[in-house]
């Protein structure tokens, strides 16, 4: 029997990778000569960079970054064994994760750290470089980043709080090596950078602004998309996701990046796809299945890319949310790892013991019943 393997994260229980091996050994428990193939998966949130490391073979790397307030901390990049392909989460640099309560404010934040993060990679001699936004404390429009990396905001004199002197954005500066490099940018939202559903006006007040911040910050941004627009010669401020990670999509735009699902964007970079081809089972799973794990989430990827192969799915969780009966119709079982009954603290602490039991539970029960229908055959 072929198990293809492909979980999201627990959130605060267990990472992808961890999720995998508890898998095996509660597989190991039923089958012991089941083939497993193990494709931890994410969909460009935290944990993309050590998950594509985890399938693919690398190393994550150290690098010095500037946080959202421009002080030096110490983010990362993975960096994938066959030393072509790079992989980055802009939440190493520039996370809201990284500042205190007190110091979330988004007029004062950016995003240079993003540029250090892209020019470690390109120091590597990479060509390719996996992009995963999600989780920034920024509100930039990416103008941080793209300044660091050689751009210039014109006019050059310092600007305003509102940025109501920028008028352009010279781009010819940048460093060249980026156009060498194919750019992806892992996105699980389709915000443009502007209006009622843009960055500031969606995102604004998770960051710490105030109802007159997100005014401020929408001003700032009907002028860098502005900027933005004419330096590319195209609406890229219109573009579904150019609003991601406070602009940030906009300004990867600019730079020639390509937007994609996250989650779609990891599978195809771990290989997901080809390794469904023959499997007789998928297992997959994340802390929490409800309504939204059927957009952009990684069960969601899992269950359409295993739909279209002709492979039954399992979904495995810690606990069922609002919604969750939509994802149990579209799979073979949906499988929660303990009664509730306890605390959420313990139930976190003994997430990869429960998973190994409920995968062997599971395959455990499968079997028999396969077994019975042979027998009644």
């Amino acid at each position: 029997m072929r198990i293809v393997l492909a979980p999201d994260s627990f959130k605060e229980s267990m990472t992808a990778r961890e999720a995998v091996s508890a898998m095996v050994r509660g597989i190991a428990t039923v089958l012991p000569r089941a083939e497993c193939v193990l494709v931890p998966m994410a969909d460009g949130g935290e944990g993309t960079a050590g998950t594509v490391v985890d399938a693919l073979g690398g190393t994550l790397l150290p690098a010095r970054v500037r946080d959202p307030l421009g002080r030096q901390v110490l983010g990362e990049i993975g960096l994938v064994a066959d030393g072509r392909t790079a992989v980055l989460e802009v939440a190493s640099a520039i996370g809201l994760g990284l500042l205190a309560p007190a110091e979330r404010d988004p007029t004062l934040t950016g995003t240079a750290g993003v540029a250090d993060l892209l020019l470690a990679a390109l120091d590597r001699g990479v060509g390719r470089v996996v992009v995963g936004l999600g989780g920034s404390a920024t509100n930039d429009a990416g103008l941080g980043m793209l300044a660091a990396l050689g751009a210039r905001l014109l006019p050059a004199s310092p600007l305003r709080e509102d940025w109501g002197d920028l008028a352009a954005i010279d781009l010819t500066g940048l460093d060249p090596r980026l156009a060498a490099i194919d750019l992806d940018v892992a996105c699980d939202v389709t915000a443009p950078l502007l209006g009622p559903h843009g960055s500031s006006r969606t995102f604004g007040r998770q960051k710490g602004a105030s109802p007159a911040q997100v005014e401020l910050l929408e001003r700032r941004m009907v002028r860098a998309a502005r900027a933005l627009d004419l330096a590319t010669g195209a609406p890229v401020s219109g573009r579904p996701g150019a609003g991601a990670a406070g602009g940030l999509g906009a300004a990867l735009l600019a730079l020639g990046g390509r937007l994609e699902p996250g989650v779609d964007l990891v599978a195809r970079t771990v290989g997901l796809g080809q390794a469904l081809v023959g499997a007789d089972l998928v297992l997959t799973g994340e802390g929490t299945v409800d309504a939204e794990s059927l957009h952009g989430k990684v069960v969601g990827g899992v269950i359409a890319l295993a739909a279209a192969a002709g492979v039954p799915v399992v979904v495995l969780t810690g606990r069922r949310g609002a919604g969750a009966e939509r994802v149990e119709s579209l799979v073979e079982e949906l499988v929660t790892l303990s009664d509730g009954h306890r605390d959420l603290a313990e139930a976190l602490a003994t997430g990869p013991r429960d998973l190994e039991r409920a995968v062997a539970g599971y395959l455990a029960a499968r079997t028999a019943g396969a077994g019975r229908d042979a027998a009644d055959g």
